[in-house]
Formats: C-alpha cells, sequence, structure tokens
C-alpha cells in the first residue's frame, strides 16, 4: 500500500466515523489470542507485542500490508555514503505528554534497544548500527558496521520513546516503568490505557495524533486464548472481532449472516529447529538411557525426520486448510526466495533406513516441543508430527506449551527442538538467515536467534556478504544461495505457511484488510453505523 493510499483509507475510517454520529459505538473491542508481554516496546521482539504497542509507540518506518516499507516517523531517507544514512523526521510530532518528539528521542530509542535483553531481544533490529549522530532536531545520521542496505527495513521495528522519560531506568526497573504508565508515553495514534497481564489491553485515543484521527475513542484488546471461546464471545457480542479464527469455524462463519470473514495469506511459516549442541536434554534411547551424542547432529538422522514429515497433510488436515506447504523458511514475494527449492516429499520407508543406517533401528525417545497458542493451527501441527515421527519409529512426547513458557525456555537452554512460526516481517530473508542461519556471533550481532549451536563457515560467509551488498540484484543471489544451503542442512525444517481469517460483526465493525505479517490494529477497522 502507498504512502497516499494508506492516508486516504486512514481517512475513509475517520469519515465513517463521524458519519455515525453519537449512534456509533466508539469503542473497538478485539478478541485477540495473545497481548503484549510488557508495555515496553523494546522489551521482545514476538509479534503479538509489536503488534499491541503499535497503537501507543510508533516507529521510524512502517510496513504495508504486504510489508513494504514507507515513511513513519522518519519521513524519507537516504544513503550519505555506504556507511552512513540519514533519515529526516517529520516535524510537529508530539508524545503524549506534549513534549517535542526529535532526533535525540530516536537516538536514545536506538542505544536502549541494543542494551535491553529479553526473551526475543529486539536488539536484531539495530544490530548494524555502530554510532548515532543528532545533527539537528529532525536529522538523524545512522552509521552502521559496514553497508547496510536493509537497515530502513529494520526500523519498522525501531519503536522510539522518549528520552527524557526513560533516562534512569535500568533493565531492572524498566517494565515496573512502562508497566505502571508512568513511562508509557509514545508517539501513537492511541494513549496507554490499562493493562492486566493476559487478560486486557486498553488504549484511548490520542488527539493530537500527527497523522488521521483514529476512528474509535477506546480500543480494548481482550485476551482470548481459547479459540473456542473467541467465536462464541464474538457469536454473542461481547466482542466486535476476533483474529486467528479457528480453521474449523470459517465455513460456519462465513454462513452466519451477521459475521463478515476476511482471510489471507501470511508470512509466518512453521517449522521444526533440531538441536546440535552435545549433549542435548531431551533425547534418549528409548529405555530412557543416556545417548553418546546428539542424534540430531547426524544428517541422516534430521533428513529421517524431514521424510517422516508430510506436509501436505499438515496444511490440509492439521491446518484445516488454512496452510500451505513450504521449501524455505521464507514465503513467495519475501525478497531472497528461491523458486528452485521444490517441498519435500514424505518416505516412511526410507526414513527408517536413514536412522538404521545412522544407528538407531529402534529409534529414540525424544520431547517435541511446540507452541499451542501462538499461530493458528500450531497445536494442531505439533500433535500431528508426533504421531508422523512415530511412524518411522522415534518414540515421541509431544509438548505443546504457550509461547509465553516455551520462548524463555528456548533461550535458557533447556529444549532438544521446537516447532513453531517464524515471519519474516521486514519483507527481506536476511532478517531471518541473518538471525538464524548464522552462527551466533556477539561481536558481529548476527545468530541473535541460532540458540542451537548450528554453524556453517560457508553460509556464514554468504550471509555477511548479503549484509553489505547494496546492489538488489547481488544481494537476492547471495540469500537465495544462503536460502538453498540452510534447507539443505535440515537443522530447521520448513514445514508450512500459516493462512490466518479474522471475523467481525457486520453491525458493528468492517476489517479493511488482512496483513500478511497477521498483525490487526485498530485503524485498519472501521466503526459501522448504526
Amino acid at each position: 500500500m502507498t504512502r497516499e493510499f494508506r492516508r486516504l483509507a486512514l481517512a475513509s475510517v475517520a469519515a465513517a466515523a463521524l458519519m455515525a454520529g453519537a449512534a456509533t459505538a466508539q469503542t473497538l473491542t478485539m478478541g485477540v489470542i495473545a497481548g503484549p508481554e510488557s508495555i515496553d516496546p523494546h522489551y521482545t521482539a514476538t509479534g503479538t507485542h509489536s503488534e499491541s504497542l503499535k497503537h501507543v509507540f510508533d516507529t521510524l518506518t512502517h510496513s504495508g500490508d504486504r510489508l513494504q516499507i514507507e515513511p513513519g516517523l522518519a519521513e524519507s531517507w537516504s544513503v550519505v555514503n555506504p556507511t552512513t544514512w540519514e533519515f529526516r523526521l517529520r516535524r510537529g510530532v508530539k508524545f503524549h505528554d506534549g513534549s517535542d518528539m526529535t532526533a535525540e528521542d530516536v537516538a536514545a530509542s536506538i542505544r536502549r534497544m541494543q542494551t535491553l535483553s529479553g526473551p526475543n531481544p529486539t536488539s536484531i533490529y539495530v544490530r548494524r548500527v555502530r554510532e548515532v549522530q543528532v545533527v539537528d532536531p529532525h536529522t538523524l545520521r545512522v552509521v552502521t558496521d559496514g553497508p547496510a542496505p536493509t537497515l530502513p527495513n529494520d526500523f519498522i521495528r525501531l519503536f522510539v520513546v522518549s528520552a527524557r522519560a526513560t533516562a534512569g531506568l535500568t533493565p531492572e526497573n524498566s517494565n515496573e516503568a512502562f508497566n505502571g504508565g508512568r513511562v508509557a508515553i509514545g508517539t501513537g495514534p492511541y494513549r496507554f490505557g490499562s493493562w492486566t497481564p493476559r487478560e486486557q489491553f486498553t488504549v484511548e485515543r490520542n488527539d493530537t495524533y500527527w497523522g488521521t484521527r483514529p476512528a474509535w475513542a477506546r480500543v480494548v484488546r481482550r485476551e482470548i486464548a481459547n479459540p473456542a471461546a473467541r467465536v462464541a464471545q464474538l457469536r454473542t457480542g461481547q466482542v466486535d472481532m476476533i483474529v486467528r479464527v479457528p480453521a474449523a469455524d470459517v465455513p460456519t462463519l462465513e454462513r452466519d449472516r451477521a459475521i463478515a470473514v476476511l482471510k489471507a495469506e501470511t508470512v509466518y511459516v512453521f517449522n521444526l529447529a533440531l538441536d546440535q549442541r552435545e549433549p542435548t536434554p531431551q533425547v534418549t534411547a528409548r529405555d530412557g538411557s543416556r545417548l553418546p551424542t546428539n542424534p540430531y547432529r547426524d544428517a541422516r538422522v534430521r533428513e529421517a525426520i524431514d521424510l517422516a514429515i508430510d506436509r501436505r497433510a499438515l496444511a490440509e488436515v492439521a491446518m484445516e486448510g488454512l496452510g500451505t506447504p513450504v521449501s524455505q523458511m521464507v514465503t513467495p514475494g519475501i525478497f531472497g526466495f528461491n523458486p528452485t527449492l521444490t517441498v519435500p516429499t514424505p518416505n516412511v520407508a526410507r526414513a527408517r533406513q536413514l536412522l538404521a543406517e545412522a544407528g538407531y533401528p529402534n529409534g529414540f525417545r525424544m520431547v517435541l516441543n511446540f507452541t499451542n497458542n501462538r499461530l493458528p493451527g500450531d497445536n494442531g501441527v505439533g500433535t500431528a508430527m508426533a504421531q508422523m515421527l512415530a511412524r518411522v519409529g522415534i518414540e515421541v512426547q509431544a509438548a505443546g506449551q504457550p509461547a509465553a513458557v516455551i520462548f524463555p525456555a528456548r533461550a535458557r537452554g533447556e529444549l532438544s527442538n521446537i516447532m513453531a512460526g517464524w515471519g519474516t516481517l521486514t519483507g527481506e530473508a536476511n532478517y531471518y538467515y541473518a538471525a538464524n542461519a548464522h552462527s551466533n556471533n556477539r561481536e558481529l550481532r548476527l545468530g541473535a536467534f541460532n540458540w542451537n549451536g548450528f554453524a556453517n563457515a560457508n553460509i556464514d560467509r554468504l550471509i555477511q556478504a548479503a549484509n553489505v551488498e547494496l546492489d538488489d540484484s547481488k544481494r537476492e543471489d547471495l540469500l537465495r544461495q544462503v536460502g538453498a544451503l540452510f534447507t539443505a542442512q535440515r537443522v530447521v525444517i520448513p514445514i508450512a505457511a500459516v493462512g490466518s481469517a479474522w471475523a467481525t460483526r457486520r453491525d458493528r465493525a468492517t476489517l479493511r484488510v488482512g496483513r500478511a505479517d497477521e498483525e490487526t490494529y485498530a485503524w485498519d477497522v472501521a466503526p459501522v453505523a448504526r
């Protein structure tokens, strides 16, 4: 969506609200699967966290409906030299406390992101930044550790907080200060209202917002993790709309004249990541005894697991038609997608043969960890995968857990695998590969999400080359090479792309678009006149 189209779309939403007059409900109540994990926007990179807090805190650049980059708090940007970007900020932007937003606030936000850590660190979005230079109140120069062609893409997650309000905060007291509202001061279309963890996040309209005035005076994001409960609350009118409609309920809701359903493909890919460390904590012999080596380190074992997975069955049955089998960790339309890679065909006999060749003719025992509340179908996919692995002789303990539990456990090194979803939210494949396929290298700020100890010198070399290649065609070729090599390693096994569905009550709200990143914003929802 172009900048002008966004402006017109937002204007139409605002106009709808005015036409509705006093009869229009001023509160939008949304049933969401999860909310923020803190009110500190820099705490974690989790999608539901970012989605929630974009209502309060704005970002330097914006991501369009199909993840195309657009102006945000920065109205334009340009390359000064191969290692310096200049961002020109909007004038007249105010924080919710009435103070001016300036380049000092952006600089402070970048530095803050570089030092904070959480379960999914947002430092990956500023990992290329070496120095920040404030030229004047509305001009910022960012010096990078080398040519950084994707820096504006990374900055769609650069949430700008007030330098004055956050001064003196430490990693130990930041969450308390933000969660109580004291420093929850942004420049976004809504102001912080209240937050009850795991229950409800409420925001109030910011009438001094620099963009189009929001249509809704108040937005309530009610956390309803149980899919059946979300559908029930929509039907009984307790919420105006819901996100991530269970696939099984889509046909029924589409037949309901009171309900409108919108479906869209997303960039999220379910994948199974396998530990490469020695030893690994959750894999044993079938009798429970310790194995001499980690089976996942053997390429034959990884190939056997790959061949045990029937992706089409998972997409059609476990995901109930809202999935698409995939060949790699990025979806078509993402810069760097490799069109030569094909979706593997399951082969149980060959999988058993490979396990025998690797020294496991009777298989082994493993815990299969998977999220059960983060993306549509994740619980079903994890459960079905456990059954598929059992067919090739691997004894599996299925361990579905909430994302809030499983991701910190992964970060602590407690897991031997994890089946979850990843979305290439910046629109460029290097976002995924630099964080996951590169060896974990703090000095280079690469491999931040590489928890399993994988390292491949050739893949590292290609990723580092793509990081600094300013020529788009050359960078795309490098990323396609990375995709082919990394997929062949089967350390992270791509499974299926996630489709999603939203539902609204026709008499209350209309959703304009289903975004590729699945994020749902109040400004994309128009009130309906009554």
